[in-house]
C-alpha cells in the first residue's frame, strides 16, 4: 500500500509543472463555458446538443495555439479525446432510445456504456502521468496469506462489476429459449432467469477467489466464523436469502403473480436477494417486503393457477320493486360492460332485507385481478344508468315518525296517508 501511494503522490509533481497547470485550466473553462452558455442559451440558434462541438472546435483551436507557440499540448489532446468521447456517448443513447425499450437503453448506458468509458478514460489520463505496470505489481497487502497487488484487485473489480451488471442479458436470453422449447409460464421464465443470475454471480465469485490465489482452506475457515456470525449478527439477511431462493424453487411467488397485500392487489415485480419488490396499481407505489414475510405470514395470491378473479358489488333497491326483476337487470348490466368476463356468466343474489332498501349482490369474473377498482367502478356506473332507464329507486336511509300517546295499551298505529 506504502509503495501505491507514493507512486500516486508522485503525480503531484507532474501537476505542478506550468504546462500542464495551463493545459488543464485551459480545458476546465472550455468546459465550464460550454456548459454556461448551453444553459443559458446564449446562441439562441443553436441546437443543445451543438454546444459540445463549438466547444470542442475551441479546445482544437486552442491546441493549435500552443503548437505554434512551442508548447506541450500532449495533456491537452488527451482531454479533448476523452471530452469527444463522451460527447459521442450522448449521440448513441439517441441511437440506443430508437433501437431498444427507454428502459433497456437507460440500463445499458447507466451501467455499462457510461462506467465503461470512465475507467478507460480514467486509465488514459494515469497512463500519461505515470506507467501501468508499475501500479499494478504495487503490493497492497496479504488477504488469507495470499499477497495481493492493485493490478490484481483491479482486474477481480472489473470482473464482479462486469457479472454482476451483465449477467442480465445472457440469462433471460436462454430463460427465453427454454420457455419457448419447453413451453413453461411466464412466471416460471422469470423464476429460472433469476436463478440462473445467482449462479453465474456465484461461479463469478469463485472464478475472482481463484484468480486472486487465495488459500481455500483460510476460505474454508472464514466461512465457518460467518455460519456462527449468522447466529448473531445477519441471520435476518441470511433468512431473507434463503427464503428467496425457496420461494423460487417452490413456485408459490414469481415475478408476474398478483398478491393481495393490506387488502389492495399487488404485482411482483422482482424477487430479489433480500425482498420482494411489489407493485401497487392505485397509487404506483413500490413495495419492498421481506422474503422470510412470505413464511411466517399468511398470503393470498389470484394468479397461482390462473388471473381470473370473482368481484363483486353491492347495491339496494327500494321495496316496491319485484326483486326478480332487479336481479335479472343486475345480470343484464354486468354482461354488457366490455371488461366483464362472459364466462362464468355474472350472478345477481338478494342478501338481505335492510332498513331502507332491499340489499342485492352482483358478482362476476374479470380477467385481470389488478384491473378490480376499475372494472367495478365501470359495473356500478352501469348499474346507476339501467335502474335511471328502468325508473328503479335507489333509496335514502329513512325513518317513520309515530305519534304516542300513554299509557302505550292506548297506542294505535297511524294508518293515515300524508
Amino acid at each position: 500500500m506504502s509503495q501505491l501511494l507514493l507512486e500516486i503522490f508522485g503525480w503531484l509533481g507532474y501537476l505542478e509543472r506550468p504546462a500542464v497547470v495551463m493545459q488543464l485550466s485551459l480545458v476546465v473553462a472550455l468546459m465550464l463555458g460550454t456548459r454556461a452558455a448551453r444553459r443559458r442559451r446564449l446562441l439562441a440558434r443553436l441546437p443543445v446538443a451543438g454546444y459540445s462541438p463549438v466547444g470542442l472546435g475551441l479546445l482544437a483551436l486552442s491546441a493549435g495555439l500552443l503548437g505554434l507557440l512551442r508548447q506541450p499540448t500532449g495533456l491537452l489532446q488527451l482531454l479533448g479525446a476523452v471530452w469527444l468521447g463522451w460527447y459521442a456517448l450522448q449521440l448513441l443513447h439517441r441511437l440506443l432510445a430508437l433501437w431498444l425499450p427507454a428502459q433497456a437503453s437507460h440500463q445499458l448506458e447507466s451501467r455499462l456504456l457510461r462506467p465503461a468509458y470512465l475507467v478507460i478514460a480514467v486509465m488514459a489520463v494515469v497512463r500519461e502521468v505515470d506507467s501501468l505496470n508499475d501500479l499494478a505489481v504495487a503490493p497492497l497487502g496479504e488477504l488469507f496469506g495470499t499477497q495481493i497487488s492493485a493490478g490484481k484487485l483491479f482486474q477481480a473489480v472489473v470482473v464482479i462489476y462486469v457479472v454482476l451488471v451483465g449477467c442480465g442479458p445472457p440469462a433471460a436470453g436462454l430463460a427465453w429459449l427454454v420457455q419457448r422449447a419447453v413451453g413453461m409460464s411466464e412466471g416460471s421464465r422469470k423464476a429460472m432467469e433469476l436463478m440462473l443470475r445467482y449462479a453465474v454471480v456465484g461461479l463469478g465469485l469463485v472464478a475472482v477467489a481463484v484468480h486472486l490465489g487465495l488459500n481455500t482452506t483460510a476460505l474454508i475457515a472464514v466461512a465457518g466464523g460467518l455460519s456462527v456470525g449468522l447466529g448473531f449478527g445477519i441471520k435476518e439477511v441470511f433468512s431473507n436469502f434463503v427464503s428467496g431462493l425457496w420461494l423460487l424453487f417452490e413456485g408459490s411467488v414469481r415475478p408476474g403473480e398478483v398478491l393481495m397485500l393490506d387488502g389492495d392487489p399487488c404485482e411482483v415485480r422482482k424477487l430479489g436477494l433480500r425482498a420482494t419488490l411489489l407493485w401497487r396499481d392505485r397509487d404506483n407505489a413500490e413495495l419492498l417486503v421481506p422474503n422470510q414475510t412470505f413464511f411466517t405470514e399468511a398470503a393470498t395470491t389470484y394468479t397461482a393457477s390462473d388471473r381470473m378473479r370473482r368481484s363483486q358489488v353491492s347495491v339496494g333497491a327500494a321495496y316496491h320493486h319485484n326483486p326478480a326483476e332487479v336481479i335479472a337487470l343486475l345480470e343484464a348490466t354486468a354482461r354488457q360492460v366490455p371488461r366483464v368476463l362472459p364466462d362464468p356468466a355474472p350472478k345477481a343474489l338478494l342478501l338481505s332485507y335492510g332498513d331502507s332498501a332491499i340489499n342485492y349482490a352482483l358478482r362476476f369474473w374479470i380477467a385481470n385481478p389488478m384491473d378490480n377498482v376499475g372494472i367495478c367502478s365501470e359495473v356500478n356506473q352501469a348499474i346507476w344508468h339501467a335502474f335511471k332507464d328502468n325508473n328503479i329507486e335507489i333509496p335514502f336511509p329513512q325513518q317513520v315518525e309515530y305519534s304516542m300517546v300513554w299509557p302505550p295499551e292506548q297506542h294505535r298505529p297511524n294508518t293515515e296517508h300524508h
